[in-house]
């Protein structure tokens, strides 16, 4: 689906060593690392976290206090997006990228080295919710500043498509982190599991983390950030601007983005939590479905992305919220059954939805603001959604599944957030002929 892509096309506004393979490739290391190190978290939090930091707790309460731990990272987001937002409006994106990933790599390696309740009590699940934060506040300065590298070096043709790259991060990341899970519970006792190989995955992120370092280290800053620098005024705070000039943006796109974080977190952490503790699957198959899940995904969002080139980004992302309402109950119809084929199945079209929708989104965010305030206005937009999708749905849809023992109380969270982001979208106008040097585009 993405054969007809060419990477190598370098950019006529660019330096000559500058391409568009480099670029991509750098923004796909990046953003993979980053997500790989956020979803081993997510993972390790649904399967043995509650026993390890919260030991003292019923299974239930345990459960729900390591997805709290989760979401936490989502608040640390916000404040990541506004600090290395500011730095990379005024310094460049390049640096930004460097040292986000560089913070969430060793946070994360640390992570691996924790106590556990047993050796220090209380101090274990705090030094988890610290280095929690610390992801979270890293993650709020990577997502932007990958975006950018790729959107802002993108011909105009292709922006979307290019963008749709970045996102590959994030199915490609949760792949190797549920690989990463697949592997150690296929090789280790459940004892083995819960007393040290948890740590496997948290520790082996060093080597993604060397190798993203070095490939952003080879790439160069985004030539319509030069050229503003260069010719513009520079806005002395730009969270202060996005504040005064450009809040319905920010709102707006992260509402209208907010549908994307509940449907995927439904899909690999409470989707994995339910298929386990309640359909009684065992774990190693429900991470291989959602591994399968991932790889659709993956060859999914370029094609989705470059759909939005050629129709606009508003009409392929409506499409996918509206397709992420439809498949909600009949995906739960389908897990219900206990057939593993149907459950592929239910996974397979929630997945597709989600597509459509994450594809073209981070161009279109991207597209709302202008030059001088696009990593902060992208980055704050993005995170808010985070923290009103993504943060909130494990702990929404575990407490649902315990009060109502039925999935569809779930599917009918996903349908309500899906509108919410519909109606959000609505209010925004089309971007794909925006030029990103001129002026930011007005809400409706």
């Amino acid at each position: 689906m993405t054969s007809s892509v060419d990477f190598d096309t370098v950019l006529p506004d660019a330096p000559p060593q500058v391409n568009m393979r480099k670029v991509a490739v750098a923004s796909v290391i990046g953003t993979t690392v980053e997500w790989y190190d956020l979803f081993i978290f997510a993972t390790a939090s649904a399967l043995v976290f509650n026993k390890i930091f919260f030991p003292s707790f019923d299974a239930l309460i345990g459960t729900l206090l390591a997805f709290g731990t989760f979401a936490s990272a989502y608040g640390a987001r916000i404040f990541g997006a506004a600090l290395f937002g500011h730095f990379g409006d005024r310094l460049g994106r390049k640096s930004m990228l460097l040292i986000s990933l560089l913070a969430m790599g060793l946070s994360t390696f640390a992570i691996g080295l924790l106590p556990d309740y047993a050796s220090i009590g209380i101090w274990a699940p705090i030094s988890l919710l610290t280095l929690r934060l610390i992801q979270g506040l890293a993650l709020g300065g990577e997502w932007g500043g990958a975006v950018l590298m790729a959107v802002e070096h993108a011909p105009k043709n292709k922006r979307g498509l290019y963008g749709s790259w970045v996102q590959i991060g994030v199915p490609v990341g949760t792949l190797l982190a549920n690989l990463a899970f697949l592997a150690i519970a296929a090789l280790l006792t459940p004892e083995d599991l819960l007393n040290w190989g948890w740590r496997i995955p948290f520790l082996a992120s060093a080597l993604l983390i060397a190798i993203g370092l070095y490939i952003r280290l080879n790439i160069h800053e985004t030539p319509v950030f030069k050229e503003t620098k260069a010719n513009e005024p520079q806005v002395r705070v730009p969270l202060l601007e996005i504040a005064r000039k450009h809040w319905k943006q920010v709102l707006l796109g992260g509402v209208a983005t907010m549908s994307t974080g509940s449907s995927f977190n439904i899909i690999v952490a409470f989707g994995l939590t339910y298929g386990t503790q309640t359909l009684g699957f065992s774990r190693s198959v429900m991470l291989s479905v959602v591994l399968v899940s991932c790889a659709l995904c993956i060859v999914l969002l370029p094609a989705f992305g470059a759909l939005s080139d050629r129709f606009g980004r508003k009409p392929v992302i409506i499409a996918g919220i509206v397709a992420e309402a439809v498949v909600a109950i009949p995906m739960f119809m389908l897990m219900d059954t206990k057939s593993l084929p149907l459950v592929f199945l239910g996974y397979g079209l929630l997945m597709t939805a989600f597509a459509a929708n994450y594809g073209p989104i981070a161009t279109f965010l991207a597209e709302l603001f202008g030059t001088r305030v696009r990593y902060s206005g992208l980055s704050v937009a993005y995170m808010l959604s985070g923290l009103l999708g993504s943060a909130t749905t494990p702990i929404v849809t575990t407490a649902l599944l315990s009060w109502t023992g039925k999935g569809s109380s779930v599917a009918w969270y996903m349908i309500g957030s899906a509108l919410i982001s519909l109606l959000a979208l609505l209010l925004l106008s089309e971007t794909f002929k925006q030029d990103l040097k001129s002026t930011p585009i007005k809400t409706k």
